[in-house]
């Protein structure tokens, strides 16, 4: 029986080792049929490019690799994206869909968006002249031993722990924290956004609750080490997370940006968008 969303949200976890086995023809084919529909419904533009990779492409000195971060993997998916506005919420919001449909047939997954060859992957690529490629994620079968990476990665980035509602959601300003039993409804959808997963587990989402509209703010991060934005892509996870748990309970809205929406954000705040409900 397939999980439910929530159960598959809950299950979802970032697997650094694999037991070496490659994609079974079943699970490849699910995977490939993932990859070629995540964009479907994505409320954010840009084109996105993935590739499932091998391990091994060719010769033995031929090894797309990790830097020791992942063990055991033999297959990987690359994620380029073409370099547009909302280019990066895009494949935090599509890839997501991927990554909770391998989680919900048993399948450990990885966002990396540092720790690989970016040499060698990008060679495996092909990528287009315009293109960024941010994302590489392993998949396949987690290994039945926890390894020691797996365990020091989990505790240096706070993986076991997500800040509480009252620090990430708010109601009609930055100065009113909103309760889950004021969120009615909503509290539902935005549970299943505070269990995304984000960079370092930031979680550099903010949201502004208003009469009908959530809308969506990031944290600003000028120390990032990367040229693009990670801190978009995980609002694109989150967004990805908040929609689908709002379809399951019922409740119709869209993301679009609102210019106007009245809020007197921080200085540390970024407006991105909003979901207007109706």
């Amino acid at each position: 029986m397939k999980p439910s969303f929530e159960d598959t949200v809950r299950a979802r976890k970032s697997v650094r080792s694999y037991d070496r086995r490659p994609l079974s023809q079943a699970d490849r084919a699910a995977v490939e049929d993932l990859l070629a529909h995540m964009q479907d419904d994505t409320p954010f533009p840009g084109r996105i490019t993935t590739k499932l990779l091998e391990a091994n492409r060719g010769t033995d000195t031929e090894k797309l690799g990790t830097y020791g971060v992942i063990r055991g993997a033999t297959n990987f998916i690359g994620v380029a994206v073409q370099d547009a506005p909302g280019a990066m919420e895009a494949v935090g919001y599509a890839f997501e869909k991927v990554v909770l449909g391998a989680t919900a047939r048993g399948l450990g997954t990885c966002w990396l968006a540092g720790t690989f060859n970016r040499e060698q992957f990008e060679g495996a690529m092909e990528l287009a002249n315009d293109d960024i490629f941010p994302i590489v994620c392993p998949i396949g079968y987690p290994s039945g031993k926890g390894s020691l990476v797996n365990a020091v990665f989990r505790r240096a980035g706070g993986s076991d722990h997500r800040k509480p509602a009252d620090e990430l959601f708010f109601d009609d300003s930055f100065e009113t924290p909103l309760m889950q039993e004021a969120a009615g409804a909503y509290a539902f959808p935005l549970e299943m956004l505070r269990l995304a997963p984000s960079a370092a587990n930031r979680q550099p989402w903010r949201i502004v609750r208003t009469a009908d509209a959530f809308h969506f703010f990031r944290e600003a991060n000028p120390q990032s080490k990367y040229p693009y934005d990670l801190q978009k892509l995980d609002v694109g996870i989150g967004a990805c997370h908040f929609r689908i748990a709002a379809a399951e309970r019922e409740l119709a809205g869209r993301f679009e940006r609102v210019e106007d929406n009245g809020i007197e954000a921080p200085e540390s705040m970024a407006y991105l968008f909003s979901w207007v409900e109706g």
